[in-house]
């Protein structure tokens, strides 16, 4: 039996009338704040400029520099500028009660699947909801949990067998026998808080008729576990986050992201269900955009999920995140989107590599040079970014603790020495990695799912 929700007990305040600006108007400013900032940065750099053009050429100098401090620069003051500027819509009915189905691939995940199962069936979600969980070519005892859970559990969950390794094989295979009007994929080793459910399928319905999905809110869940997961738990809470709050903002998420999202059956079955490709939300969701559909992202519906506690592992991860990415770029050009936003956002995408390239060959070597007295890359100069970056973190953490964790009830954990770590050394392993996902996709190295 669910427990019953009081809708005269919400969680959140009430909305007031604000002035309203249009989301192009907060475009506009965004980009006219952002080009202004770059402007300032390129006239107090130009000494720096023109010392390093004396070393390898005026070209080489400007694209240098352009890589690690014009364009990162002009995208984080972008990104500041519209969340300062982002509110998001008060939801119409915090309580929907349209029939869902929930898909869940689980490869090897015996230790984790009931955990995630049994905070399914206490999610306050007052519609009826099925479970179909897909046991993707497992070699441990994750159907005998999956029986458990049918056992000890009070929701419905149908257990399908996918011996095709391969997360879009599990998934299209469930997407067969899903006829509920909504389906959500969760990540097997992925926990919802209570109300989870409810706000993600609150969103898409107080949302206009051609949202076809909404990503959730993905948190760490063991960050507590060493140092590299508290460091991934400040990315998770202040990086990814900003990130889709700034493409939710333009109605353009880039990626309604498998580990938790909510898509219109109908439109997920139009476009031929979950795509061949290693980052197959990713894929899907461009595919889903180019179809004139628009997708957002609700801060309120969080998921905690399990991240990488190695390096290694780690690496193949984001590896394959910046994978998928080239996969979207090469099926579907942002040229090719229609909308505006869609166009700016996986636009971004195309410089990417170069800034990943540039920060990996240029601004590391440049540090290595500047401990050693050598400025001609990296100097003092370089620190202006760490003012817009901490404000950037800084309105992104008042958000999540005002509008997102005390509504939800959740406390932040203190991790100092994990946030110091994350703003001085991660983008010095985020862009190699990247890079070494690019090289894999142009040379098609072997696919690894997990």
């Amino acid at each position: 039996m669910k427990t019953v929700v009081d809708p005269l007990k919400s969680p959140l305040k009430p909305e007031y009338k604000r002035f309203y600006i249009p989301i192009k108007s907060k475009f506009i400013i965004s980009h006219a704040a952002a080009f202004l900032w770059m402007c300032i940065s390129i006239y107090l750099g130009l000494p720096w400029l023109e010392d390093l053009s004396k070393i390898v050429s005026f070209p080489v100098a400007l694209l240098i520099i352009g890589g690690i401090s014009y364009i990162p620069g002009y995208l984080n003051a972008f990104l500041v500028m519209s969340l300062l500027l982002d509110r998001q819509p008060p939801l119409k009915n915090e309580f929907p009660t349209d029939e869902i189905t929930v898909l869940i691939a689980a490869h090897n995940e015996a230790d984790k699947i009931f955990q995630t199962l049994y905070y399914l069936d206490k999610q306050d979600y007052q519609g009826n909801m099925k479970v179909i969980v897909i046991n993707n070519a497992s070699t441990d005892h994750t159907v005998k949990e999956v029986q458990r859970a049918k056992k000890e559990l009070t929701f419905e969950i149908d257990l399908l067998h996918e011996e095709k390794p391969g997360k879009f094989h599990a998934l299209n295979l469930a997407l067969q026998a899903v006829h509920t009007p909504y389906v959500i994929t969760l990540d097997a080793d992925t926990l919802l808080p209570k109300s989870s459910i409810r706000y993600l399928v609150a969103r898409i319905k107080s949302s206009p008729d051609d949202v076809c999905a909404v990503a959730g809110s993905v948190l760490t869940k063991n960050s507590r576990e060493n140092i590299w997961t508290k460091i991934q738990e400040w990315d998770y809470f202040l990086g990814i986050a900003s990130i889709k709050r700034l493409q939710g903002l333009y109605q353009g998420t880039l990626v309604a992201q498998g580990a938790y999202s909510l898509y219109k059956t109908s439109c997920v079955k139009e476009v031929g269900g979950w795509p061949n490709a290693i980052g197959e939300d990713i894929v899907l969701t461009w595919r889903l955009l180019q179809k004139h559909w628009r997708v957002y992202f609700e801060p309120l519906a969080v998921a905690f999920t399990e991240v990488p506690s190695s390096l290694k592992h780690f690496i193949r991860q984001r590896a394959r995140w910046a994978r998928g990415m080239i996969e979207g770029l090469n099926e579907i050009k942002p040229w090719k989107q229609p909308q505006v936003y869609s166009k700016y956002l996986t636009g971004v995408n195309l410089i990417m590599p170069y800034l990943d390239l540039t920060f990996t060959l240029c601004w590391i070597p440049g540090l290595v040079l500047a401990c050693f007295g050598h400025y001609w890359i990296v100097g003092p100069m370089t620190l202006l970014v760490l003012p817009l970056t901490l404000f950037s973190y800084g309105i992104l953490y008042y958000y999540q603790k005002h509008y997102v964790f005390k509504p939800l009830n959740l406390r932040i954990r203190k991790n100092i020495a994990g946030f110091v770590l994350f703003v001085i050394g991660y983008q010095m392993i985020m862009s190699p990695v990247s890079v070494y996902g690019y090289v894999q996709e142009v040379f098609k190295f072997k696919r690894n799912w997990k």
